[in-house]
């Protein structure tokens, strides 16, 4: 699979539009390279740039940014509300999908090898790149900033990682290395910079000092005003948002700003934010205020909601949660047909898709109105006895309708492995084993397809009885076809498992496969009738 890299350089230069759009153009430029943010701040004159791509692509955007900026910002004009010791700030590396923090680690070495060379600029190593605890962490490195460089560069135990132990005017140094993903979040205060920056003080780890710590583990955080805002900020570092989450530090402020008799007036995220702490800053709230929230989308807004992360600009998930701006389309081809494409499919003359696909897609229809059933069930006023039931059916019944939609490609993709193995070469003996092989690999996928099929089926039934217990007997024809088309489903799932077992010659595969879909299937027949005897008694 794609390994995906996160490149968060902040470059010295916040104002001038020409700069940043330069800069912009540098990245985006690079082939492989994806640029997915960009986010000025006057007051702090930086911008943080948000990019990603493979192992070798985000060398080459990171160079390609140092080359623009190398060019475009003077330091010793820079001026800003941000601590910064050089034109490129911090060039972070950030592992987001198949790569690990090593090999991220060697990604930082190479950049900061090829850029001390080619533009010789000093860069420190910093996070899991750097093996010195005394320089390991950004506020080490950066304590004196640009202005106290000059000294500190000469320091033997300073001396920069890659590149001249000599002090560049234009371009101070940089900072380079692999780390967890950081979120920048910055949090509203109604008061002055003083205020703020006393209730940072109060939760970042490093607090007062030793004697005097924070609230919160591997969070740092200073207060400051923003003239663009009108408004003071509490403004953070997460390094761990495992350790310390998005909403601990945002209830925390309102806590420690409502001691002090201080508004709080929302937050914001600086350049983008992985799903995760998201979704559980939505967990969060749902527990908290007891809401029954089960939609993705649903629980991000939520989150926006509750965080006020419109408050100083609109916070648009599809362009702010990188997980979005990464998604690969997914490869369903049936599944993301209409209605009529896909029955149109089954009616042509190819062997795919065939009983495999259309029981998934049958079997998902079941769930999904089950799932249906319930839902309309949860919320009217008459069935409020059943609320808490219906709080744990109607997840159930959500997922297992959407876990079978994938399904009905899956089938049919199995099935195409085996027919490729079929037309393997079987010239010579070493051919004819190879394809024998494949083929028995092939009819073993076929297998495990509609099998596990059945085994998400087969997780529904004790969500639908309870549906038709208690659900609104308004939709009882609903939970009938429902529980009718979930049965079907599992049956013609194990007709595709019986019919591809034949030629296995795995004996004891086919012994427990053979069982394990037999049971399933009984299962499916005894549950199907029990709903519809419910429901009869209930009419």
């Amino acid at each position: 699979m794609k390994k995906i890299i996160e490149c968060v350089p902040n470059f010295s230069e916040g104002r001038d539009q020409k700069v940043i759009d330069a800069i912009s153009e540098a990245i985006k430029s690079v082939n492989g390279v994806t640029l997915l943010d960009v986010d000025p701040g006057k007051s702090t004159n930086r911008t943080v740039y948000t990019f990603v791509g493979d192992e070798n692509a985000i060398v080459e955007g990171a160079l390609a940014g140092a080359r623009a900026a190398y060019k475009l910002i003077d330091m010793r004009n820079h001026h800003g509300e941000h601590p910064r010791m050089g034109a490129m700030d911090v060039c972070p590396f950030v592992p987001v999908a198949n790569v690990t923090m090593e090999e991220c680690v060697e990604v930082s070495k190479k950049f900061a090898e090829r850029a001390s060379k080619e533009l010789g600029i000093p860069l420190y190593l910093y996070e899991h790149s750097q093996t010195k605890d005394y320089r390991k962490k950004l506020p080490q490195i950066r304590k004196g900033e640009y202005e106290g460089l000059p000294v500190k560069i000469k320091q033997e135990e300073w001396k920069p990682d890659y590149g001249p132990a000599e002090f560049v005017p234009t371009w101070g140094a940089t900072v380079t290395g692999a780390r967890f993903f950081l979120l920048a979040y910055n949090v509203n205060i109604l008061g002055t910079s003083n205020q703020a920056h006393r209730i940072a003080l109060n939760l970042r780890e490093m607090g007062r000092g030793p004697e005097e710590p924070g609230r919160f583990k591997e969070l740092k955080g200073i207060g400051w005003y923003v003239d663009e805002y009108n408004m003071a900020q509490c403004s953070f570092n997460l390094n761990n948002y495992h350790v310390t989450s998005l909403h601990q530090v945002f209830e925390a402020v309102k806590e420690e700003a409502a001691a002090i008799k201080v508004g709080v007036a929302g937050s914001e995220i600086v350049g983008l934010v992985p799903l995760e702490p998201m979704l559980k800053a939505a967990e969060y709230y749902i527990e908290k205020e007891n809401l029954f929230i089960l939609d993705e989308k649903q629980k991000i807004q939520l989150v926006v909601d509750r965080l006020g992360l419109n408050s100083v600009s609109q916070f648009k998930p599809e362009e702010r949660i990188i997980d979005y701006l990464i998604k690969e389309k997914k490869n369903e081809p049936l599944a993301s047909m209409s209605t009529r494409a896909f029955i149109e499919s089954i009616n042509a003359r190819t062997s795919a898709p065939g009983g495999g696909s259309a029981s998934a897609a049958i079997a998902a229809i079941g769930a999904g109105l089950g799932s249906m059933v319930a839902k309309l069930t949860y919320g009217v006023r008459k069935f409020e006895q059943h609320e808490m039931a219906l709080r744990k059916v109607i997840p159930v019944l959500h997922k297992v309708a959407l876990d079978l939609i994938p399904m009905i490609d899956a089938d049919t993709n199995a099935f195409n492995d085996y027919v490729e193995a079929v037309r393997m070469p079987q010239k010579t003996e070493a051919e004819k084993a190879a394809r024998f092989e494949k083929m028995q690999a092939g009819l073993k996928k076929a297998i495990e397809v509609p099998l596990t099929t059945m085994k998400l089926g087969d997780s529904a039934w004790e969500a639908m009885i309870e549906a038709a217990k208690i659900g609104n007997i308004a939709s009882k024809s609903d939970i009938q076809v429902g529980a009718r088309a979930l049965e079907l489903g599992i049956w013609g799932a194990w007709k595709n498992v019986l019919i591809n077992m034949k030629d296995i010659q795995d004996t004891k595969f086919v012994s427990e496969i053979t069982d394990e879909a037999n049971e399933i299937r009984l299962r499916a027949e005894k549950n199907s009738k029990e709903i519809l005897e419910i429901l009869e008694k209930r009419s």
